[in-house]
């Protein structure tokens, strides 16, 4: 197990860097690393205030939705599960809309606007609201007393409609501005995050990956069964809360960072699953590398792959484009195994 693990994250870790050092070197405008580190403009601002920024925002994003993925597939016991897709984003989305709308109600001045506009008020949100989201998938998902994966899939999906009718509603209630702000955040687009906004972000999202670590070996008696993981001592209804609160925590900053990045829980540990087995000790700590690693490349490739039509899409848009074709050829053969 520690050989193994030892090579998952060599790999996750080289993986990272590799996808790291690709995003800060290539890019519209060429930038010299000695210029930059030498203090040369415009080098140094292209990497040091635009690159290296967007790169870490990414490794956040994918690191904290591929952990979470992993998490809720352990408890549904479906490689189908993904924070996209249960309706997990859709509630954190919810949750942040309802802070960047109150705080476009009573003005951008007030101690609500302040802190809204720093980005803690609206991570906030976005975790409550997933926090709720996953609780109502997990109970309306149960049938005769049992979690029955289809029925909490279901649930997700019709979830997010909600979700999103409910946004729409709000973005007709604030002003104009406020509005667009909310609709460049949920396309799920990489913006250029403040260094205290990262901060915050890295600190929720360290939290939320450290219990999730932590957590790892009660996934593996949780993706037995309630009745198995009981028969060897795991107290399920507690454990499934922690990782309830762990997931949604990683869902919610996520969400709060960068809007709505679908699939990445659901491609991630796929293969990650396939290449290193199913032990969660493993699959977390990796999942969390490789999602980064996954995200970080997926932006690199919408800033670079329309050039020349002098705009690019937003990662979310990206991920949807891989995402959704994966899902539906994932759950034919799910149908063809089971």
């Amino acid at each position: 197990m520690r050989r193994r693990l030892s090579f998952a994250l060599a790999t996750g870790l080289g993986a990272l860097l590799l996808a790291l050092a690709l995003a800060l070197l290539l890019g519209p405008q060429r930038v010299s690393l000695p210029s930059a580190l030498a203090g040369t403009e415009p080098d140094r601002a292209i990497l040091f205030g635009l690159r290296v920024p967007r790169a870490l925002l990414g490794a956040l994003v994918g690191a904290a939705l591929a952990a979470a993925g992993v998490a809720l597939q352990a408890l549904l016991r479906n490689p189908l599960a993904d924070p996209f897709v249960l309706g997990v984003s859709g509630g954190a989305a919810l949750g942040g809309s309802f802070v960047l709308a109150a705080a476009g109600l009573v003005g951008p001045a007030t101690a609500l606007g302040l802190v809204a506009g720093s980005g803690s008020a609206v991570a906030l949100g976005a975790a409550a609201g997933a926090a709720a989201a996953t609780a109502l998938v997990f109970a309306l998902g149960r049938i005769g007393g049992r979690l029955v994966p289809e029925a909490a899939l279901l649930v997700g999906v019709v979830f997010n409609a909600f979700a999103a009718g409910v946004i729409t509603l709000l973005k007709v209630t604030v002003p104009p501005e406020e509005a667009a702000r909310m609709l460049y955040w949920l396309t799920g687009a990489f913006g250029y995050a403040s260094a205290g906004a990262l901060a915050s972000g890295a600190a929720l999202v360290a939290l939320s990956l450290s219990a999730l670590v932590a957590l790892s070996g009660r996934l593996n008696l949780l993706s037995l069964g309630d009745d198995e993981a009981s028969s060897l001592g795991v107290e399920v209804g507690r454990a499934r809360g922690a990782v309830f609160l762990a997931a949604s925590l990683a869902t919610g900053s996520a969400v709060a960072l960068a809007g709505m990045v679908g699939f990445v829980g659901l491609i991630v540990p796929h293969f990650l699953r396939r290449a290193f087995g199913p032990d969660h000790r493993l699959l977390v700590p990796a999942a969390a590398l490789f999602g980064a690693a996954f995200l970080v490349l997926a932006d690199l490739v919408a800033r670079l792959a329309f050039l020349s039509f002098g705009s690019e899409p937003p990662v979310g848009a990206l991920t949807a484009l891989a995402g959704g074709p994966f899902f539906l050829w994932l759950l034919r053969r799910t149908e063809r195994t089971g």
